[in-house]
């Protein structure tokens, strides 16, 4: 499995974005995909989730009602909707794909896409 992010940018507080992340190589149907992001001097963070079956959804507590992550199976894509943005949500974004939702891990990842959030 192949990833991709896209989408990241500059946004002022209180912006939105959109990320997308296109896999290749194999069916999304098999894998859950998550989003992490990581910030200058930071550790990484896991952001949120989708499961491969019933696309149920996880967020942490920092985005919880302001991200919204979604799938669409037949175009292989992920997208992750980015609202009401804080400058702490400032990093790098990350998709990663894994047979089963993760906040923590990811065996396929992406190569990132930087998101800045700034005045």
């Amino acid at each position: 499995l192949q990833l991709a992010e896209s989408g990241g940018g500059l946004v002022q507080p209180g912006g939105s974005l959109r990320l997308s992340c296109a896999a290749s190589g194999d069916s999304l149907d098999y894998y859950a995909i998550s989003w992490f992001r990581q910030a200058p001097g930071k550790e990484r963070e896991g952001v949120s989730c989708i499961s491969s079956s019933d696309h149920t959804t996880y967020y942490a507590d920092s985005v919880k009602g302001r991200f919204t992550i979604s799938r669409d199976n037949a175009k292989n894509m992920v997208y992750l909707q980015m609202n009401s943005l804080k400058p702490e949500d400032t990093g790098v974004y990350y998709c990663a794909g894994d047979p089963g939702c993760s906040l923590i891990f990811g065996s396929y990842w992406g190569q990132g896409t930087q998101v800045t959030v700034s005045s």
